[in-house]
């Protein structure tokens, strides 16, 4: 947290604001953020009084958001808050309403690869949300993704998922609303403490993909 808001107070000196949602955690998060307020005046704590998932937090975080660009990403830093600034120019030259780091573009870096079986099981996840979905991105899962305050208040008023696969219906919802999605190289380093579970999560995100369709195409 200090490092992410040493970094903004560098660049963008008091125009940002943090914001960390708490879902429902059983650890230390809630005590540990409340006491760097003091000490980072953008800091905000939003407490979910439950564990929903990350889609339930990223999605409250994101509707409280003030900021012209509304970003959010994993606390672990896999992306760099750094990678802000590439992103801050591709909507300036673009006037992109939604930009998202990938990590199958070319020009990426990944410093630290997932195991095999978690890329795999990625990329045919990938497979199957086209197929059934018809999302063209080559990864949706990556968790940096920027909007504008605009595009964010209305995806995120609209998007319904709780879980991981939250991301897709995000993109699923911004293809539909006929913003202009733009997807940018990234840096980023596999956190081998992922909560992702490897039996268990896919067979739901095969489920919630179904979801999407029957949620948004009715």
């Amino acid at each position: 947290m200090q490092e992410a808001s040493a970094w903004l107070n560098q660049h963008f000196a008091d125009t940002y604001e943090i914001i960390v949602v708490d879902d429902g955690s059983q650890d230390e998060t809630c005590q540990r953020v409340s006491a760097l307020q003091d000490e980072i005046s953008s800091l905000s704590l939003l407490i979910q009084p439950e564990n929903k998932g990350k889609g339930a937090a990223v999605r409250r975080g994101m509707l409280e958001a003030r900021g012209k660009i509304c970003l959010f990403m994993d606390a672990d830093h896999s992306t760099h808050v750094r990678e802000v600034l590439k992103v801050q120019s591709v909507m300036q030259q673009t006037a992109a309403d939604v930009v998202i780091a990938s990590r199958q573009h070319p020009d990426s870096q990944i410093s630290q690869h997932q195991s095999w079986l978690r890329e795999h099981m990625g990329k045919s996840f990938n497979l199957l949300m086209r197929s059934l979905i018809g999302l063209d991105f080559p990864d949706t899962q990556c968790g940096f993704k920027a909007f504008t305050q605009n595009a964010a208040k209305a995806i995120f008023a609209n998007q319904q998922l709780d879980g991981f696969s939250f991301d897709v219906e995000v993109l699923f919802l911004a293809q539909r609303m006929n913003l202009s999605i733009h997807e940018v190289p990234v840096e980023w380093i596999n956190e081998p403490n992922s909560r992702v579970r490897m039996l268990v999560d896919p067979a739901k995100m095969f489920a919630d993909i179904l979801r999407i369709r029957k949620i948004h195409r009715q």
